[in-house]
């Protein structure tokens, strides 16, 4: 019989590289949108199983430099750009910079197909709190008001671990207008089977469909993602080992898939934008010879679609 609990994926993750641009007076290269110059940057790495160690960053003397998060420190340099108040996406900007919140404007691009769109930024504050953008327009641009004299940590949501990409710091100082691109790395080209995350740490109550308290934390992430990316759909589906009855377990995957969906909906998130499936034994990531490879392969994976 099927046991709660789930394991890492061989996700290959998505990879993000941030050049980190604040109010001033420099000139725009030719690969990013209305974009300040400055040093190739670093690369930091984003997905449900420990990135890979990224490299540092280079910057120009007397340049500022903002720090990334996850296995290895990263730099990035932090230019001066007199158009950061003129930076907009497709439609005008909804916000303005106050005496006591700067806007952040962000363009997302790819350095071989340009901007990307449906990007959603979060930014953490030393006291946990978060600011999200909407999600990247057409022109890969998205915005933001956060309070001032903060350093701020920029992850983007992904359904997998979401690692420090970089960390940003806006100064005390009123009315700022801050420009940064953020170079993406797009994953299109990978097959749906290696994009679909396994949800570790959601687990279930032994040959049953009720989830134990200590899967919220995680499943929390999933509504997190779906509530600030308003586009997304996902599919969740039930995994199990062979032992047991086949027809059986594959019940027992759907409705595990299902507990999870009733989760998200409890949550707020329209079940319209959820897909549920169980396969049960049908696609193992391991053999089922061993316990340990048994334990692998029962777990709940999402997609997003």
């Amino acid at each position: 019989m099927d046991q709660g609990g789930s394991r890492l994926n061989h996700l290959a993750p998505a990879i993000l590289a941030l050049s980190l641009l604040a109010c001033g007076g420099s000139a725009p290269p030719p690969d990013s949108p209305g974009g300040s110059g400055g040093a190739e940057p670093a690369s930091a790495s984003a997905g449900d199983e420990p990135a890979a160690p990224a490299g540092g960053g280079g910057g120009e003397e007397g340049g500022g430099a903002a720090g990334g998060g996850g296995e290895g420190e990263n730099v990035f340099q932090l230019r001066d750009s007199s158009t950061a108040a003129d930076a907009r996406g497709e439609q005008p900007s909804k916000i303005k910079p106050t005496q006591t919140e700067a806007a952040l404007r962000f363009f997302v691009v790819d350095k071989q197909d340009g901007p990307i769109k449906g990007i959603v930024i979060s930014l953490t504050s030393p006291a946990g709190d978060k600011f999200y953008t909407e999600e990247t327009d057409g022109k890969g641009y998205a915005e933001v008001l956060v309070p001032i004299g903060q350093t701020y940590e920029l992850t983007y949501l992904s359904l997998g671990r979401r690692d420090v990409t970089a960390k940003v710091t806006v100064k005390d100082e009123p009315n700022q207008n801050i420009k940064l691109t953020l170079r993406y790395k797009r994953d299109d080209y990978m097959p749906s089977s290696v994009r679909r995350f396994v949800l570790k740490d959601v687990h279930f109550e032994t040959g049953k469909a009720t989830l134990t308290p200590g899967s919220f934390a995680r499943l929390d992430q999933v509504v997190e993602f779906m509530t600030y990316k308003k586009s997304a759909k996902i599919e969740i589906s039930g995994h199990t080992d062979n032992v047991g009855n086949a027809r059986s377990n594959k019940k027992l995957s759907q409705r595990r898939a299902n507990a999870c969906r009733d989760y998200l909906v409890s949550k707020g998130i329209d079940p319209g934008r959820i897909k549920t499936v169980g396969y049960g034994a049908e696609r193992p990531i391991a053999s089922n010879d061993t316990e340990a490879g048994r334990l692998q392969n029962r777990r709940i994976e999402v997609l997003e679609l």
